[in-house]
């Protein structure tokens, strides 16, 4: 059984497998769930997970809330400001095993024009080796930012009190990546 310390080599993430999501609470009393549809990475362990290197790339048009007007809204200049900053970035600084389940990545995550520093922590599913032959790892992990460090500032006062939109929100990921030939 392949154990996190024992990943090598160069890893892609597969779309298809993969969900980059997001929960925000919605007029203080309930939760919006969505995520980001198209979503593309690598992670590079050539000399081992604790220099490792991970670069993701997510196309914030591809913002999916099961709803039409806020997908669109999300999309506009109050948020994520699409036709002006198409993408959603993260590089990491900083790749680790806490222990033989815990993958610790530290990076910067870039939102609009604004990049600041995140820790995630991520829990390694395994790896297995897939009906095509592939060698196919699976990490999930979460992280809460404030959504307004990163410039998106919208929001609209409701009448008994507090807000629509949060401020925290949690970006949850389910990765699944397969490994490079």
């Amino acid at each position: 059984m392949t154990t996190l310390k024992d990943l090598t080599g160069t890893w892609t993430i597969d779309p298809s497998h993969t969900e980059v999501g997001f929960v925000a609470r919605h007029a203080m009393v309930t939760k919006v769930r969505g995520s980001f549809t198209d979503v593309t990475g690598t992670a590079n362990f050539d000399n081992g997970v604790d220099s490792g290197q991970v670069d993701v790339t997510i196309k914030a048009e591809s913002v999916d809330t099961r709803s039409a007007d806020r997908d669109a809204h999300l999309r506009s200049e109050d948020f994520f400001e699409v036709e002006k900053y198409p993408s959603i970035t993260f590089k990491s600084t900083d790749v680790k095993a806490v222990d033989e389940d815990t993958l610790q990545v530290t990076g910067d995550l870039t939102i609009k024009d604004v990049t600041m520093p995140v820790t995630i922590d991520f829990d390694f599913q395994g790896v297995v080796t897939d009906p095509w032959g592939n060698e196919r790892a699976g990490l999930e992990g979460s992280v809460v930012v404030n959504r307004k460090d990163f410039g998106l500032q919208w929001n609209a006062a409701l009448e008994a009190g507090g807000v629509l939109v949060s401020e925290k929100v949690t970006l949850q990921f389910e990765v699944s990546a397969t490994k490079n030939a």
